[in-house]
């Protein structure tokens, strides 16, 4: 009788363990969920300065483009990057 006691006691504690493992696996995954949530935000944010450090690179390039024209009194070139440049 003592042993199956035992066993029986053994088997709640087992029962416990097993639902605080299913707890610790559902908080895991909750943070990992989160993770891959900011992940993909932050992608997205880099994607978006990747795009505008692009875009200003083009800028400068038309700048410098329009300055060097006008340097050379080349103002039809220096007029027409311009109105790209707008």
């Amino acid at each position: 009788m003592k042993s199956f006691e035992r066993l029986k006691m053994d088997m709640k504690k087992t029962s416990r363990v097993q639902q605080s493992i299913k707890e610790g696996q559902g908080q895991v995954e909750a943070k990992f969920n989160a993770i891959e949530q900011e992940c993909k935000q932050l992608r997205d944010e880099i994607d978006l300065m990747i795009r505008c450090s692009a875009n200003t690179q083009i800028r400068l390039g038309l700048m410098f483009s329009i300055l060097k024209a006008r340097q050379q009194a080349d103002f039809g070139t220096a007029a027409q990057l311009t109105g790209v440049l707008r």
